[in-house]
């Protein structure tokens, strides 16, 4: 059996190192804003070449935290995709604002010629979504926002390592997001995030935000020592454990995206199904390769006949947001009647697994029966 996508190869590889690094997090005494998670905080932005950052429980809090930190809430409106995670969608409905859905082109990503369109007075911020492993359009786009003083917000959670014109996603915008969830890039064993900014009074804010509004900027000021409020905040904490995970995975980080690559390279030359869409890889960018999205109108016979022979395959996304009821009501005519692409390609994308333990000879398989698909159909 093939699966989409899984952890136990990679666990066995680390499982010593892991399980004792957990081992000395539960005997140090601190679960939560320990030695591991200022190590991995300062590890994360050298290697996202980041000024300033801090961790979080999740990259939907992440995202959240990112528009509470630019005052953005109700009344005001942030531009995003519809074919995303539900976390992007979340995190805007969350913060009180309201979603503007902007159409993606084909390579699935914001069509940056439509954003203009949908800026008005209440336009607060745009929320980049770099899907799959791909960086957006960032030159254009950064005009855009000098021209409408509009804030960007970079949802990196499918991007960890991607750069455009050589520098890494999270760099661009007022905020970086990401997500360490198990599936991710750099994924956790369980949930986690981080916030990148070279705004340090934005640094500040975000990291008064994702603890109660408890300020901690000022090194006398001690965790067990200072409890006072500055400003509302939530609690998004990042846990010593999965801090401790994250530094072990940390190091082969550049290693997994490399095997992403490698993966992704055997596809695009192996693959002779001339009916299957290949990911479409813009000027400037550097692949990371989350996921190796392709599109095929028939989809779900593909899928159906891949599985009877043990190959399990995975559909992001099959709805588009705003296709769900959670995020349907209140769209204008304008917005339902300009997101065919992002209805069109939810019907046909897939996913072929990339992950980095993925065996050679499995995904030769997968090629093998994908190319024989087209001419037993």
């Amino acid at each position: 059996m093939i699966n989409s996508w899984e952890y136990k190869e990679e666990y066995k590889l680390l499982r010593k190192k892991i399980i004792k690094s957990i081992d000395t997090v539960l005997k140090s005494g601190k679960l939560f804003f320990g030695k591991e998670t200022e190590n991995f905080e300062k590890k994360f932005l050298i290697r996202n070449n980041s000024k300033y950052g801090v961790s979080v429980s999740n990259g939907t809090n992440a995202l959240l935290i990112a528009l509470k930190a630019l005052n953005i809430g109700t009344g005001d409106e942030v531009i995003t995709v519809s074919n995303t995670a539900i976390a992007t969608a979340s995190a805007i409905v969350s913060s009180g604002a309201k979603i503007r859905f902007i159409d993606v082109g084909n390579d699935y990503l914001i069509d940056y010629k439509k954003i203009e369109k949908c800026i008005n007075k209440n336009t607060k911020a745009i929320i980049l979504v770099h899907l799959y492993g791909q960086a957006c359009e960032m030159d254009k786009i950064i005009k855009i926002k000098k021209k409408y003083k509009i804030s960007i917000i970079e949802d990196c959670a499918q991007a960890q390592g991607a750069k455009y014109k050589g520098i890494k996603v999270g760099n661009f915008g007022d905020f970086g997001c990401f997500s360490f969830y198990p599936t991710k890039i750099l994924g956790a064993y369980g949930d986690g995030g981080f916030i990148t900014t070279n705004n340090d009074n934005l640094h500040r804010k975000a990291r008064r935000i994702r603890f109660y509004g408890i300020e901690n900027i000022n090194k006398k000021n001690k965790w067990n020592q200072v409890y006072y409020s500055n400003e509302h905040g939530i609690n998004s904490r990042l846990s010593e454990i999965q801090s401790a995970i994250l530094n072990i995975k940390l190091k082969y980080l550049n290693q997994n995206i490399t095997l992403r690559k490698k993966i992704a390279k055997n596809y695009d030359a192996l693959l002779t199904n001339n009916v299957l869409i290949k990911p479409k890889i813009n000027k400037y960018n550097s692949h990371a390769y989350h996921l190796y999205v392709v599109s095929y109108k028939k989809r779900d016979l593909l899928i159906k006949f891949l599985k009877k022979r043990g190959i399990f395959l995975s559909i992001q996304y099959p709805v588009p947001i705003h296709k769900m009821n959670a995020f349907n009501k209140g769209l204008n005519k304008f917005d339902k009647n300009n997101l065919g692409n992002s209805e069109s390609l939810s019907r046909s994308i897939f996913s072929l697994p990339i992950y980095p333990t993925l065996k050679k000879k499995d995904q030769l398989k997968i090629i093998e029966e994908i190319n024989n698909f087209k001419k037993k159909n």
